[in-house]
């Protein structure tokens, strides 16, 4: 298991152009480190666009679920600070997940990453989540430059909650279910071949899912830790 714990905090954004430096200065110096004190939190990254619909790409790894249902996560999405206030107004087309990691395959995080968001129906969910966990998972860390490869689940009813921050972006924000993420520790162009062709629509319906497919993929910016 590579990834850092058994919940997920995973956000997909825009930025409007007017707000783009306050969000950097925002981002680095005062949310992660916010988002990382708080109790369960471990790491926290943020991924740009190389090849995406939605420029930025946020994950933070909890220890588990129950810590992105929490009563301390809550507090701060529903007190948030002036200067997040103010941010929040320039995203764009958010999608944002509270989830389980249900799978996690791999030898360490990588500098690049492809997330896959797509859908299963309720007739397949079981046979999906055994597949992706007994083969398809498994095979993708064996691939030359891939360092990791994971299957993150939605908790609806949490996701779906409204709160205080919510409100500050404004718009509705999608809740990507399913979540494939894909790290890669190798150049860049192989690496976005291996996504195309291994996290293609066809390759997920072998195995139940369905769409629609939003395939993005994204290289590092920033990680911090808990401190």
């Amino acid at each position: 298991m590579s990834l850092a714990g058994e919940g997920a905090v995973a956000i997909w954004h825009d930025i409007a152009p007017e707000g783009r430096d306050a969000f950097y200065a925002w981002h680095g110096e005062e949310h992660m480190p916010e988002r990382l004190g708080i109790p369960g939190f471990v790491r926290g990254r943020r991924y740009v666009a190389l090849e995406a619909a939605l420029e930025f790409f946020n994950l933070y790894e909890t220890d588990s679920v129950e810590v992105v249902k929490g009563r301390d996560y809550a507090a701060r999405l529903n007190n948030p600070t002036p200067r997040t206030t103010s941010t929040l107004r320039h995203f764009r087309k958010v999608a944002r997940s509270l989830c389980g990691v249900v799978a996690s395959y791999g030898q360490a995080s990588g500098g690049l990453c492809a997330t896959l968001r797509y859908d299963v129906s309720e007739t397949t969910a079981a046979a999906h989540l055994a597949a992706m966990r007994r083969e398809f998972l498994p095979r993708l860390v064996t691939l030359p430059g891939i360092c990791g490869a994971h299957l993150l689940i939605a908790d609806d009813a949490a996701s779906g909650v409204v709160t205080a921050e919510q409100r500050a972006r404004g718009d509705a924000t999608a809740i990507p279910r399913h979540i494939v993420m894909l790290e890669g520790w190798g150049d860049e162009r192989p690496f976005i071949a291996a996504a195309r062709e291994h996290l293609a629509e066809r390759a997920l319906a072998v195995v139940g899912a369905s769409g629609p497919f939003a395939l993005d993929i994204y290289r590092l910016q920033v990680t911090r830790l808990k401190t």
